[in-house]
Protein backbone atom coordinates (compact mmCIF):
# COMPACT_ATOMS: atom_id res chain seq x y z
CA UNK A 1 0.00 0.00 0.00
CA UNK A 2 2.86 2.34 0.67
CA UNK A 3 4.93 1.64 -2.43
CA UNK A 4 1.47 2.08 -4.51
CA UNK A 5 1.52 5.36 -2.48
CA UNK A 6 4.84 6.47 -3.05
CA UNK A 7 4.34 5.75 -6.69
CA UNK A 8 1.32 7.66 -6.98
CA UNK A 9 2.84 10.66 -5.61
CA UNK A 10 5.74 10.18 -7.89
CA UNK A 11 3.48 10.13 -11.02
CA UNK A 12 1.27 13.19 -9.48
CA UNK A 13 4.43 15.05 -9.38
CA UNK A 14 6.45 14.26 -12.58
CA UNK A 15 2.39 15.10 -13.95
CA UNK A 16 2.71 18.74 -12.19
CA UNK A 17 6.44 19.37 -13.58
CA UNK A 18 5.80 17.97 -17.15
CA UNK A 19 2.62 20.80 -17.09
CA UNK A 20 4.69 23.55 -15.69
CA UNK A 21 6.98 23.26 -18.37
CA UNK A 22 4.76 22.82 -20.92
CA UNK A 23 3.49 25.88 -19.88
CA UNK A 24 6.88 27.59 -19.90
CA UNK A 25 7.84 26.12 -23.46
CA UNK A 26 4.61 27.57 -24.86
CA UNK A 27 5.31 31.26 -23.18
CA UNK A 28 8.70 30.82 -24.58
CA UNK A 29 7.53 29.84 -28.09
CA UNK A 30 4.48 32.33 -28.43
CA UNK A 31 7.07 35.61 -29.79
CA UNK A 32 8.45 32.58 -32.30
CA UNK A 33 4.82 31.26 -33.35
CA UNK A 34 3.54 34.84 -33.81
CA UNK A 35 6.56 35.55 -36.17
CA UNK A 36 5.77 32.11 -38.31
CA UNK A 37 1.95 33.02 -38.70
CA UNK A 38 2.04 37.02 -38.64
CA UNK A 39 4.87 36.35 -42.45
CA UNK A 40 1.47 34.64 -43.82
CA UNK A 41 -0.48 38.13 -43.15
CA UNK A 42 -1.23 40.56 -45.14
CA UNK A 43 0.13 44.13 -44.44
CA UNK A 44 -3.64 45.32 -43.99
CA UNK A 45 -4.52 42.34 -41.54
CA UNK A 46 -1.01 43.08 -39.76
CA UNK A 47 -1.73 47.01 -38.92
CA UNK A 48 -5.27 46.35 -38.37
CA UNK A 49 -5.31 43.64 -35.93
CA UNK A 50 -2.03 43.45 -34.76
CA UNK A 51 -3.35 41.09 -31.71
CA UNK A 52 -4.97 38.23 -34.10
CA UNK A 53 -2.81 35.59 -33.66
CA UNK A 54 -3.67 33.33 -36.66
CA UNK A 55 -3.73 35.54 -40.30
CA UNK A 56 -7.74 35.53 -41.33
CA UNK A 57 -6.83 34.80 -45.09
CA UNK A 58 -3.21 33.50 -45.45
CA UNK A 59 -0.63 34.21 -48.26
CA UNK A 60 2.72 33.74 -49.62
CA UNK A 61 2.91 37.07 -51.26
CA UNK A 62 5.09 38.40 -48.23
CA UNK A 63 8.07 35.88 -49.29
CA UNK A 64 7.32 36.72 -52.63
CA UNK A 65 7.93 40.28 -52.14
CA UNK A 66 10.90 39.68 -49.91
CA UNK A 67 12.51 37.60 -52.59
CA UNK A 68 11.99 39.88 -55.09
CA UNK A 69 13.56 42.84 -53.13
CA UNK A 70 16.29 44.12 -54.96
CA UNK A 71 17.12 45.24 -51.28
CA UNK A 72 16.41 41.90 -49.87
CA UNK A 73 18.65 39.63 -51.94
CA UNK A 74 18.13 36.41 -49.97
CA UNK A 75 20.36 33.81 -51.85
CA UNK A 76 23.45 37.15 -51.34
CA UNK A 77 23.49 37.61 -47.95
CA UNK A 78 22.58 33.81 -46.70
CA UNK A 79 26.03 33.52 -48.54
CA UNK A 80 27.50 36.32 -46.68
CA UNK A 81 26.13 34.81 -43.09
CA UNK A 82 26.76 31.44 -43.77
CA UNK A 83 30.71 31.83 -45.04
CA UNK A 84 30.93 34.60 -41.77
CA UNK A 85 29.61 31.72 -39.11
CA UNK A 86 31.40 29.12 -40.80
CA UNK A 87 34.31 30.64 -40.95
CA UNK A 88 34.11 32.55 -37.20
CA UNK A 89 32.94 29.00 -35.98
CA UNK A 90 35.66 26.94 -36.86
CA UNK A 91 38.18 29.83 -35.64
CA UNK A 92 36.46 29.50 -32.47
CA UNK A 93 36.55 25.87 -32.32
CA UNK A 94 40.65 25.91 -32.42
CA UNK A 95 41.20 28.28 -30.38
CA UNK A 96 39.25 27.69 -27.58
CA UNK A 97 40.01 23.88 -27.91
CA UNK A 98 43.95 24.76 -27.97
CA UNK A 99 43.77 27.42 -24.84
CA UNK A 100 41.12 25.00 -23.07
CA UNK A 101 43.62 22.18 -22.97
CA UNK A 102 46.63 24.23 -22.58
CA UNK A 103 44.97 25.91 -19.55
CA UNK A 104 43.96 22.46 -17.61
CA UNK A 105 47.41 20.37 -18.67
CA UNK A 106 50.00 22.68 -18.17
CA UNK A 107 51.80 25.01 -15.76
CA UNK A 108 52.97 28.24 -16.79
CA UNK A 109 54.30 31.76 -15.05
CA UNK A 110 51.03 33.93 -14.66
CA UNK A 111 48.51 31.30 -15.71
CA UNK A 112 46.27 31.88 -12.44
CA UNK A 113 46.23 35.04 -13.07
CA UNK A 114 45.01 35.36 -16.71
CA UNK A 115 42.48 32.76 -15.69
CA UNK A 116 40.96 34.58 -12.78
CA UNK A 117 41.27 38.03 -15.38
CA UNK A 118 39.09 35.58 -17.85
CA UNK A 119 36.57 34.40 -15.55
CA UNK A 120 36.00 38.35 -14.47
CA UNK A 121 35.53 39.40 -17.80
CA UNK A 122 32.59 37.09 -18.33
CA UNK A 123 30.86 39.03 -15.79
CA UNK A 124 31.64 42.51 -17.11
CA UNK A 125 29.71 43.97 -20.56
CA UNK A 126 31.51 46.48 -22.28
CA UNK A 127 29.01 47.30 -24.94
CA UNK A 128 29.64 49.49 -27.61
CA UNK A 129 32.65 50.68 -25.94
CA UNK A 130 35.15 47.92 -28.25
CA UNK A 131 33.34 48.53 -31.26
CA UNK A 132 35.29 52.33 -32.33
CA UNK A 133 38.87 50.68 -31.39
CA UNK A 134 37.89 47.42 -33.15
CA UNK A 135 36.71 49.28 -36.21
CA UNK A 136 40.32 51.56 -36.46
CA UNK A 137 42.47 48.61 -36.04
CA UNK A 138 40.72 46.97 -39.07
CA UNK A 139 41.06 49.95 -41.08
CA UNK A 140 44.78 49.55 -40.29
CA UNK A 141 44.29 46.60 -42.48
CA UNK A 142 41.51 48.12 -45.12
CA UNK A 143 39.07 45.86 -44.17
CA UNK A 144 36.98 48.62 -42.60
CA UNK A 145 33.91 47.85 -44.37
CA UNK A 146 33.55 44.26 -45.26
CA UNK A 147 32.93 41.04 -43.26
CA UNK A 148 36.40 39.86 -43.98
CA UNK A 149 37.47 43.04 -41.42
CA UNK A 150 34.80 41.16 -38.77
CA UNK A 151 36.00 37.60 -39.47
CA UNK A 152 39.49 39.07 -38.26
CA UNK A 153 38.34 40.67 -35.03
CA UNK A 154 36.92 37.04 -34.14
CA UNK A 155 39.70 34.75 -35.53
CA UNK A 156 41.91 36.93 -33.23
CA UNK A 157 39.36 37.17 -29.93
CA UNK A 158 38.97 35.39 -27.15
CA UNK A 159 35.72 32.93 -26.78
CA UNK A 160 35.97 33.20 -23.06
CA UNK A 161 33.43 30.82 -22.55
CA UNK A 162 34.62 28.41 -25.12
CA UNK A 163 37.76 28.05 -23.05
CA UNK A 164 36.60 27.53 -19.48
CA UNK A 165 34.56 24.55 -21.11
CA UNK A 166 36.95 23.10 -22.87
CA UNK A 167 39.29 23.55 -19.96
CA UNK A 168 36.22 21.90 -17.57
CA UNK A 169 35.85 18.90 -20.16
CA UNK A 170 39.89 18.20 -20.33
CA UNK A 171 40.29 18.26 -16.82
CA UNK A 172 37.46 15.15 -16.41
CA UNK A 173 40.04 13.05 -18.48
CA UNK A 174 42.64 10.77 -17.31
CA UNK A 175 46.16 12.74 -17.01
CA UNK A 176 47.33 8.78 -17.93
CA UNK A 177 46.34 9.68 -21.23
CA UNK A 178 48.95 12.44 -21.44
CA UNK A 179 51.83 10.51 -19.91
CA UNK A 180 51.17 7.57 -22.28
CA UNK A 181 51.55 9.91 -25.31
CA UNK A 182 54.62 11.71 -23.75
CA UNK A 183 56.16 8.15 -23.34
CA UNK A 184 55.69 7.15 -27.24
CA UNK A 185 57.37 10.48 -28.73
CA UNK A 186 54.60 12.77 -28.46
CA UNK A 187 55.44 16.12 -28.50
CA UNK A 188 52.26 18.76 -27.02
CA UNK A 189 50.68 19.42 -30.62
CA UNK A 190 50.86 15.81 -30.98
CA UNK A 191 49.06 15.25 -27.79
CA UNK A 192 46.92 17.75 -28.29
CA UNK A 193 46.02 16.89 -32.32
CA UNK A 194 46.15 12.88 -31.85
CA UNK A 195 44.98 12.15 -28.58
CA UNK A 196 43.03 14.69 -27.08
CA UNK A 197 41.06 16.76 -29.64
CA UNK A 198 39.12 13.57 -30.63
CA UNK A 199 38.10 13.11 -27.00
CA UNK A 200 36.75 16.50 -27.06
CA UNK A 201 33.68 15.44 -29.56
CA UNK A 202 30.78 16.59 -27.32
CA UNK A 203 32.04 19.25 -26.13
CA UNK A 204 33.25 20.99 -29.29
CA UNK A 205 29.95 20.14 -31.11
CA UNK A 206 28.38 21.87 -28.11
CA UNK A 207 30.51 25.26 -28.56
CA UNK A 208 29.77 24.82 -32.51
CA UNK A 209 26.24 25.20 -32.05
CA UNK A 210 26.31 27.97 -29.44
CA UNK A 211 29.41 29.79 -31.54
CA UNK A 212 27.15 29.05 -35.17
CA UNK A 213 24.19 30.28 -32.97
CA UNK A 214 25.58 33.66 -31.90
CA UNK A 215 27.53 34.62 -35.19
CA UNK A 216 24.33 33.72 -37.42
CA UNK A 217 22.26 36.26 -35.41
CA UNK A 218 24.77 38.75 -34.47
CA UNK A 219 23.55 42.23 -35.78
CA UNK A 220 25.32 45.31 -34.58
CA UNK A 221 28.81 44.44 -35.57
CA UNK A 222 27.97 43.40 -39.47
CA UNK A 223 25.51 46.39 -39.64
CA UNK A 224 28.61 48.47 -38.66
CA UNK A 225 31.10 46.66 -40.38
CA UNK A 226 29.07 46.80 -43.87
CA UNK A 227 26.96 49.87 -43.66
CA UNK A 228 28.41 51.13 -47.21
CA UNK A 229 28.45 47.43 -47.97
CA UNK A 230 25.11 46.13 -48.93
CA UNK A 231 26.25 43.58 -51.00
CA UNK A 232 28.68 42.12 -47.98
CA UNK A 233 25.37 42.24 -45.44
CA UNK A 234 24.78 39.19 -43.59
CA UNK A 235 21.15 38.03 -43.29
CA UNK A 236 19.84 39.08 -39.83
CA UNK A 237 21.44 42.98 -41.03
CA UNK A 238 19.60 42.35 -44.05
CA UNK A 239 16.29 41.90 -42.20
CA UNK A 240 16.28 44.86 -40.26
CA UNK A 241 17.57 46.51 -43.38
CA UNK A 242 14.16 45.78 -44.70
CA UNK A 243 12.44 47.79 -42.84
CA UNK A 244 13.97 51.32 -43.89
CA UNK A 245 13.35 49.99 -47.76
CA UNK A 246 10.38 51.74 -49.92
CA UNK A 247 8.68 48.18 -49.92
CA UNK A 248 9.17 47.47 -46.46
CA UNK A 249 9.17 50.94 -44.24
CA UNK A 250 5.93 50.25 -42.67
CA UNK A 251 5.39 46.19 -43.68
CA UNK A 252 5.80 44.48 -41.07
CA UNK A 253 4.63 41.36 -42.91
CA UNK A 254 8.09 41.37 -44.75
CA UNK A 255 10.22 41.82 -41.66
CA UNK A 256 8.57 38.61 -40.37
CA UNK A 257 8.93 37.14 -43.42
CA UNK A 258 12.29 37.77 -43.43
CA UNK A 259 12.90 36.83 -40.17
CA UNK A 260 11.39 33.04 -40.55
CA UNK A 261 13.78 32.54 -43.68
CA UNK A 262 16.50 33.65 -41.50
CA UNK A 263 15.67 31.26 -38.62
CA UNK A 264 15.60 28.11 -41.29
CA UNK A 265 19.33 27.67 -41.19
CA UNK A 266 19.58 28.22 -37.10
CA UNK A 267 16.88 25.58 -36.65
CA UNK A 268 18.59 22.72 -39.31
CA UNK A 269 21.50 23.57 -36.96
CA UNK A 270 20.02 22.71 -33.75
CA UNK A 271 18.01 19.67 -34.58
CA UNK A 272 21.49 17.94 -36.15
CA UNK A 273 23.14 18.69 -33.06
CA UNK A 274 20.33 19.95 -30.32
CA UNK A 275 21.44 16.26 -28.97
CA UNK A 276 25.16 17.30 -27.66
CA UNK A 277 24.13 20.34 -25.78
CA UNK A 278 22.71 19.35 -22.63
CA UNK A 279 25.62 16.01 -22.84
CA UNK A 280 28.41 18.56 -23.36
CA UNK A 281 27.41 21.28 -21.19
CA UNK A 282 27.01 18.24 -18.29
CA UNK A 283 30.37 16.56 -19.28
CA UNK A 284 32.47 19.73 -19.25
CA UNK A 285 30.74 21.17 -16.07
CA UNK A 286 31.61 17.96 -13.58
CA UNK A 287 34.73 19.59 -12.77
CA UNK A 288 35.90 23.20 -12.97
Amino acid sequence: MMIMSMKKRKLIGNLIITVFLSIIAFIVLIPLLYTVFGSFKSNAEMLAHPEYFFPKQPTLENYKIALKSQDFNIPRMTWNSLYYSVICTLATLVTSSMAGYVFARHTFPGKKVILVTLTAMMFIVLGGITIYPQFEIVNLFNLGNSLWGLILIKIFGINIVGIMLIKSYVTTLPLALDESAEIDGCNFFQTYYKIILPLLTPILATLCILSFNGTWNDYILPSIFTMSRPDQRPLIAGVIALKNTDEGAVSWNLMLAGSVVSLVPVLIVYVFGNKYIVSGLSAGAVKG
